[in-house]
This record gives C-alpha cells, structure tokens and sequence, in this order.
C-alpha cells in the first residue's frame, strides 16, 4: 500500500481516535513488538531498557501507545506514568519507517519523527532497530485473520498454554 506523499490523517478522524481508551490500543501495539522484535533484542538493549517507560505518539491520529520492558518482554503501562522516551510522528511517517521507505535521521532533521526525554535511550534504541534485522511491513501480513491466526499460535506456543497431551 502506498499512500501519497503528504498523507495527512484528516483532522476529524485524529478527534474521533482520541477518544478511543489508550491501554488497548498499547496491548495491541506490545502484541506486535513481542512477536516481532523481542526476540532479537541484544542483551545489552534490554538491560538498558529494562524497566524504562516509552511512548509511542501518532500526532495526526491523536493517539498515544505506553509500553514499558520488563525483562523478559514488552507489557502496556498506563498513560499517568512518565515516560523516559517518548517518539513520535505521523501515521503516515511511522508507517514508511516501518516498511524501510524511509530513514529515521531524515526525518529527524526534517522535524517530521521527535524523541523526547532520554536522547541516550533514543539512540540506542534508533541504533539498535537499525541493525535488526526486521522483516518490512507488509500491509497483508497484518490483515485481522492472519494476525488471529499468529496470536492464537503464540499463545499456545507459551509454556502451560498448551493442550494436555500435546494437542495444541
């Protein structure tokens, strides 16, 4: 899916999400990044993360995504916390960063992505996403029935989720 390049969610839509509860929305988020990233964070990554509040803002869609590390992977935290890090951006320009149309350093400098709180933590966090090793996004990949389809594995692939006898 390719969006035009000054895609801008509209200003209706942005009040409407705002209203919406934030912790779903961060579960959600977190489902993702424990599938998809945790695995492969380095060790010194998820020391220096651990217990650290980050925030996920999407200015055009007015909504905000809390998540914190807890060591052994990501959980949703509540919005009253502080955070230590806080990113954010458009839909439209995390959605390019995400399918590596786009560099964080451009729109860094072009003001379009800002990190506030911990510049430490941003960089190592920028620096270490940047040498995983993380597959595009594929628009597809995340259609409703095949996300299911993922979580429902994941969750039967823990320990002690599993079906007696073997059957899962």
């Amino acid at each position: 899916m390719n969006l035009p390049p000054a895609f801008v969610l509209p200003q209706r839509l942005g009040s409407l999400l705002a209203r919406l509860p934030a912790y779903p929305g961060s579960a959600l988020l977190v489902t993702a990044l424990n599938l998809g990233l945790s695995p492969q964070l380095p060790d010194d990554v998820r020391q220096l993360l651990l217990h650290k509040k980050l925030r996920i803002h999407v200015r055009d869609a007015c909504l905000t995504f809390d998540f914190t590390w807890t060591g052994a992977r990501f959980a949703p935290c509540s919005r009253a916390q502080a955070t230590d890090l806080t990113i954010a951006a458009s839909a439209h320009d995390f959605l390019r960063l995400a399918q590596r149309q786009e560099d964080p350093d451009t729109l860094f400098f072009s003001r379009r992505l800002s990190m506030q709180g911990d510049t430490e933590l941003g960089l190592v966090v920028k620096n270490a996403l940047d040498a995983l090793e993380l597959p595009v996004v594929d628009l597809q990949h995340w259609a409703p029935n095949q996300v299911f389809a993922r979580m429902a594995a994941w969750r039967s692939a823990r320990p002690g989720h599993g079906h007696p006898g073997g059957n899962a």
